[in-house]
């Protein structure tokens, strides 16, 4: 495969690609948006305690793994239906799986909210 000089014509187009992503994520994927303002009451609740550094860095992170599952997971539906309209054993077996990963982030991340907030709570 022959490479191609560099760009930064083409490095910018690609983030219009990701932003696109992004649009379709929150337009197109209900759950997306739940996460989304979960992900927002979070950050505020954060602002409001005061959390340390090394709390907003699992914030952060716990936020971005969801997100990003959740960005995963609906690309591998939307391939899925794309190669396999008609319901399929094994196409929902791939979709259960994807989805069972966001579930997992999910629950991941609300874990890591209630060890970094319960504490702070309690102390009001």
């Amino acid at each position: 495969m022959k490479q191609q000089k560099f760009s930064k014509r083409k490095r910018l187009k690609s983030f219009s690609f990701a932003f696109n992503g992004l649009r379709i994520l929150l337009k197109e994927e209900h759950n997306s948006r739940i996460h989304l303002l979960a992900a927002i009451c979070v950050l505020i609740a954060a602002f409001i305690f005061n959390i340390s550094a090394f709390e907003w860095i699992a914030l952060v992170f716990a936020i971005g793994l969801v997100m990003t599952l959740e960005l995963i997971n609906s690309a591998i539906e939307n391939m899925a239906d794309f190669i396999s309209p008609n319901k399929h054993d094994k196409i929902k077996k791939v979709k259960d799986l994807a989805a069972a990963a966001v579930l997992i982030s999910a629950v991941t991340a609300l874990v890591v909210g209630l060890i970094i907030f319960i504490p702070k709570i309690l102390d009001l």
